[in-house]
């Protein structure tokens, strides 16, 4: 494309990492400037309080251990508005399926939509639905929309972030991304590994009083935790440093990522929010979030540092720090 160093789409343009933002950058960007849509939050924050979110899903398989495109659907899309800051009030959903898809398929699936959408407390007021040919769309393509609330004030940016403020996330890291792996069966690999999938907004909630000290969210999806981190520490005048003993990671997600050779930071997640906040407020943070199902081990991660600007580092159990780099390119396509 004439403006870029970009010739065609590769799988690695869908990753999150690198390829994926300079996609954006020079392209995107390149052509849509709204000042809203510059400032690529997980949602468009918008007049009267009202925040904006969209995204696609393109899950292989449909149906996976621990969760369906239905529920990512939903899921995927609440979370997004909810670590905005935002209660998640209204959804609309488009349907791209493929000739050839099995109703009571394409039934299970909505049926799971509406149960999510019920967990999640939200409406789903709006759809569409296109056919297309038998091979064209991995039976079934979902893409979600959703519009929230604004409650926590000011809302979360990284730009409010400074050196002290803890990052704590709500569980174990790659249960999204190692599930899916396993369930497509392509390396003969057996393990006990659900996804994490799941709408986060009862969680996340009951952090989001005054004086808390929430600074800035995210969920880590596509490219996981190096992507978000990445993007958190990404021009700014701090660097951020995590500590390897404090990562929640299970024994199965360690165990075939070091026969796969995986990076489990890179590994995406669909049921986690990382959360930066205030010193001080972060001991309230971990046991309200223990208090729930959905962050019963939650663990305090990381902290904003004063050196390194722009950087990520982890520091590993030996003491000694690498540099956490995004990752530059699709390490599992169509995850989410």
């Amino acid at each position: 494309m004439r403006g870029s160093n970009l010739d065609r789409i590769t799988l690695a343009h869908g990753g999150g990492g690198a390829k994926t933002e300079r996609l954006i950058r020079d392209v995107f960007q390149r052509h849509l400037k709204d000042p809203i849509l510059r400032e690529m939050d997980d949602g468009a924050l918008l007049e009267e309080g009202l925040v904006f979110s969209t995204d696609s899903f393109v899950v292989n398989p449909l149906v996976f251990p621990g969760g369906d495109i239905g529920r990512l659907a939903v899921s995927g899309t609440v979370n997004d508005l909810a670590v905005m800051g935002a209660e998640p009030r209204y959804l609309s959903l488009g349907f791209i399926l493929e000739e050839g898809l099995e109703v009571s398929l394409l039934e299970r699936i909505v049926k799971s939509i509406g149960e999510t959408g019920a967990e999640a407390g939200v409406r789903i007021v709006a759809g569409d639905t296109k056919v297309v040919e038998r091979g064209k769309a991995d039976g079934l393509f979902v893409n979600s929309s959703g519009i929230g609330k604004l409650i926590l004030h000011p809302p979360p940016r990284r730009e409010r972030l400074e050196p002290g403020d803890l990052i704590l996330i709500n569980g174990p890291l790659g249960l999204h991304g190692m599930a899916i792996l396993l369930a497509r069966g392509e390396l003969g690999l057996e393990a006990e590994v659900e996804s994490d999938v799941a709408p986060l907004w009862s969680l996340i909630k009951p952090l989001l009083s005054p004086g808390i000290g929430i600074k800035f969210m995210r969920d880590p999806t596509r490219g996981g935790l190096a992507a978000v981190l990445n993007e958190a520490a990404e021009g700014m005048n701090f660097g951020i440093r995590i500590w390897e003993e404090a990562l929640p990671i299970t024994e199965e997600v360690e165990a075939i990522c070091e026969v796969l050779g995986f990076d489990p930071l890179q590994l995406p997640n669909e049921g986690k929010v990382l959360i930066f906040a205030k010193r001080e407020g972060a001991e309230e943070i971990l046991e309200k979030m223990r208090d729930h199902p959905l962050g019963r081990e939650a663990a305090v991660i990381g902290e904003v540092i004063g050196e390194h600007p722009g950087k990520v580092l982890l520091k590993t159990r030996a003491s000694t720090h690498r540099i956490v780099e995004p990752p530059l390119g699709e390490l599992l396509p169509r995850i989410c």
